[in-house]
Order: C-alpha cells, then sequence, then structure tokens
C-alpha cells in the first residue's frame, strides 16, 4: 500500500529548493563567522537573488537552525562518528537543516527532506559527504518521523 502524495496547496517547490539551498549557505557563514544571524539574513536578502526563492521558507529555515541547534545537534550525536563540531562544516549545516525540517515541518514528507539534503550535499559538500549525510538523516527520519518512515519502507 502506497501512501497518497501530500497536496502541495499551491508551494512552488523549486522555490523552497532554492530556499533550501540559500539557508545552507547562510547557515554555513553564521557557523564560520559567528555573526549575529539578522545580519547574515540581512546580508543574503541584499546580496542573493531571493526574488525566485522562497524567502519565508529561507528565513524560517535560518532562524528555526540558530534558535535549536544545540538540541539539533544533541539529536544527531548518536548517528555521527565524531563531534558535531567536527562535522564538515557543509555537511554540519546540511545536517542541522535538514534536522530541523524533521522535527518542524511534518508538512514536508521526510523523503523530501532527506533527498534535498543530499542533493545539495553532492552539490556543495565533499565528494562522499552526500553518503554521510544519507545515513545520519535517515536514522534520525527512523526516530523522529517513525510513523512515516515505517509506512514509507513497506
Amino acid at each position: 500500500m502506497t501512501n497518497p502524495p501530500r497536496p502541495t496547496h499551491g508551494i512552488d517547490l523549486a522555490a523552497r529548493s532554492r530556499a533550501r539551498r540559500r539557508a545552507l549557505q547562510a547557515v554555513y557563514a553564521w557557523q564560520l563567522s559567528g555573526n549575529r544571524i539578522d545580519g547574515v539574513i540581512d546580508q543574503f536578502r541584499h546580496e542573493q537573488d531571493m526574488q525566485i526563492a522562497d524567502l519565508e521558507y529561507f528565513e524560517a529555515l535560518v532562524r528555526g537552525v540558530e534558535h535549536s541547534h544545540a538540541e539539533l545537534d544533541a539529536a544527531m550525536a548518536p548517528f555521527l562518528d565524531r563531534e558535531v563540531e567536527r562535522v564538515d562544516p557543509i555537511e554540519r549545516a546540511v545536517l542541522r537543516i535538514a534536522a530541523y525540517e524533521l522535527r518542524e515541518r511534518p508538512d514536508v514528507p521526510y523523503r523530501v527532506v532527506i533527498n534535498e539534503a543530499v542533493e545539495t550535499t553532492k552539490r556543495f559538500g565533499s565528494e562522499h559527504g552526500h553518503t554521510y549525510v544519507n545515513g545520519v538523516l535517515d536514522k534520525l527520519a527512523a526516530v523522529w518521523r517513525g510513523a512515516e518512515y515505517g509506512t514509507g519502507r513497506s
């Protein structure tokens, strides 16, 4: 038995993907610089072509990661093979964004979250970083999205 497709209710999926990529760049910049998140977001609003991205989603992801990164890191820790601060900065940013989506955005299917994270890591991360990201997020999805995860595996 397959799950029926979830309605998108007019959501521009391409704009959401672009928002995730911009969020990765913003979270990466925040992680490395330690600057206030408001400044990072303002910089991206002015420097990036945000008209083609879902700005509201971008901001929700970036602020969500900034606000809850300690809890997200703690939740991911059992599935990491090293301390979170030793994870490649691109992969760490991708993991934090995807973990935030898994935990806070049940309207986004877990498979979409993982696929977007893997594709973003392929584009911006290290050569095999996407396999690491996929493994961590798959385990996290099994915990946080147990019911959905279980039906997706059958």
